[in-house]
């Protein structure tokens, strides 16, 4: 039995990195809580003072503060400052409706953050699918090893979205993009790189001291950070039997201290891509409601760029490239870890309201559930048809590539939509499975680039095609009054009209491709070429359980040394 490595170097290159990035987050938080000016918008961490009069709206959203006008060349002017100036007045009148008014601003708040909260856990449950899912697709002896791989994401990456992830997505939020349903964020004002409507980079709340020792902004950190960690598993499925344990922490840290929260801040932080309907006269700008490429096609093309990096698994293609199958160890564990990922995405779809009071949550869930089973049901009958039986590894898969492709539009298409953009999905999963095993000659074990990079594209595609009009009036600063010559005009694709839509889609879908697999593959390149992120050839043969972790997933079936 080989003995699991104890190599001083590898640690001391790992520590040295670990080093490396708290010192630079040190220097990032000074520069963040020399931003916080005195005169900034203060941070509430109690919470008392998060919600009030102007939180208070009716059912279309129409705010009972009237706020005071101040451009006198408007031709409304006049009509708008009467409005306000009888506003004040009844406010002086009736103190008792402002208070009222106050309280009920503040319960619906409070409302929101419990909904937001609660769907953020359905997320983080998602990881015990994840790990279900994909210790059931690997072989016996590499269980241990997928279990420990999923278990060590969410502690890196968390640790990594702590430090500075979550201040590069959202440390300007407030500029574009404030989650209003939960007060908004006013104190994360600032981008470390661009300003206004061209910030890339968020430059407030390293570490989550000062402006980001919020209650909203608190409430914000949990739902984002579950969906960070999304992206760190993804990439477990198409890494597993090969990569060392090291390696595969640097990758957690580098997805959730740079990868994932630089493009985030893109399209959810207020930056320059969700913009573009503003500055490039480009539809609503980029829209992702959920994250189909956000979340998962930077995990999947981020996994693509590590598997070819990685190369196959010892034995995969014989001579003359012949391919040779590794079948699932455990059907029960794939086919259970799939449905608690489909219970889990009623928090990811739902949830990305950010609030129980946007009634659009009913829509969603049953967008995002009609997705998943037409998905399923498409993969499951051309995997029939094309080999005689159907398979219910490549069901469940079409089940996750249907949640995948319709996380971006469910919010802004109709149910007979979401239908079709599932059945997109689960033909799209299966043909891209082959392409990468056939023609690519990429290894993925667990088929994750096809389900989340190529998915999580056409997800994002689908908005731009699909999106009806009836939802995300005002999206990203767009449409608030008229958009397309109609009043109250939301987020539109290609069939109904707005043809600048989808090419904003296509485009922004693209570049998550082109970002998170360039990174990625720039990145580990270098770090492959200063030391082998595979393990030994003898490591892998045996499994990587007992080499690797010094326990094997299944002691019963372990081969007893003489003597014991």
């Amino acid at each position: 039995m080989i003995k699991p490595p104890h190599s001083r170097s590898l640690r001391a290159s790992f520590l040295s990195a670990c080093a490396v990035i708290l010192l630079a987050s040190g220097l990032l938080t000074a520069l963040s809580t020399r931003c916080f000016a005195d005169d900034a918008p203060k941070p509430d961490p109690s919470g008392t003072a998060t919600g009030d009069k102007t939180n208070a709206v009716d059912a279309a959203g129409n705010s009972f503060v009237v706020t005071e006008p101040t451009d006198k060349t408007a031709p409304d002017y006049a009509a708008n400052k009467k409005a306000f100036d009888d506003y004040q007045a009844q406010v002086a009148k009736e103190p008792l409706a402002v208070k009222l008014a106050d309280s009920v601003g503040h319960v619906r708040v409070a409302t929101n953050f419990a909904w937001t909260l609660n769907t953020g856990y359905l997320v983080l449950f998602m990881q015990a699918g994840f790990a279900l899912l994909t210790c059931g697709l690997v072989r016996k002896k590499n269980a241990a090893h997928l279990m420990m791989l999923n278990f060590a994401a969410y502690v890196f990456a968390f640790l990594a979205y702590y430090a500075v992830g979550y201040a590069f997505q959202f440390g300007a939020v407030a500029i574009n993009a404030a989650p209003v349903n939960l007060g908004g964020t006013p104190t994360l004002n600032h981008f470390l790189i661009g300003s206004g409507q061209w910030g890339f980079v968020g430059g407030k709340g390293f570490f989550l001291v000062g402006p980001a020792y919020d209650s909203a902004s608190n409430c914000l950190t949990l739902f984002e950070v579950v969906f960070m960690e999304t992206a760190g598993y993804i990439i477990v499925g198409a890494v597993c039997e090969r990569i060392t344990f090291w390696a595969f922490l640097l990758c957690e840290l580098f997805i959730g201290a740079i990868l994932y929260p630089i493009s985030g801040c893109w399209t959810w932080g207020g930056g320059w891509l969700s913009q573009v309907g503003s500055t490039l006269n480009l539809g609503h700008g980029y829209v992702d409601f959920a994250g189909s490429t956000v979340v998962h096609a930077v995990g999947g093309f981020c996994a693509m760029a590590l598997a070819i990096i990685l190369g196959p698994r010892l034995g995969k293609y014989g001579p003359g490239g012949k391919i040779r199958v590794f079948p699932a160890h455990n059907i029960v564990y794939v086919v259970s870890g799939t449905f608690i990922l489909l219970f889990g995405w009623m928090g990811f779809n739902p949830g990305s309201t950010l609030g129980a009071t946007d009634l659009r949550i009913s829509v969603v869930a049953v967008n995002t559930n009609l997705a998943a089973v037409a998905g399923s049901a498409a993969a499951m009958l051309l995997w029939y048809w094309l080999f005689g039986k159907p398979d219910i590894t490549m069901a469940c898969n079409g089940m996750l590539a249907g949640l995948v492709a319709i996380t971006a539009p469910c919010a802004f298409v109709s149910p007979t939509a979401s239908v079709v953009i599932g059945l997109l999905a689960g033909i799209v999963v299966c043909f891209g499975v082959l392409f990468n095993e056939r023609v690519l000659k990429i290894d993925d074990p667990c088929g994750a680039i096809s389900v989340h990079g190529y998915c999580g594209w056409l997800g994002a595609v689908s908005v731009g095609i699909f999106a009806d009009g009836v939802y995300g009036a005002g999206w990203n600063g767009v449409g608030a009054t008229s958009y397309l010559g109609h009043a109250g005009q939301g987020v539109t694709g290609l069939i109904h009209g707005d043809t600048r839509q989808f090419l904003c889609q296509l485009m922004g879908a693209t570049l998550y491709a082109a970002w998170a697999f360039g990174a990625t593959y720039a990145v580990f390149w270098c770090v492959n070429k200063v030391k082998s992120m595979r393990v030994a050839p003898e490591v892998e043969e045996e499994g990587l359980d007992v080499p690797e972790f010094g326990m094997p997933g299944y002691p019963e079936d372990a081969v007893v040394p003489a003597g014991y």
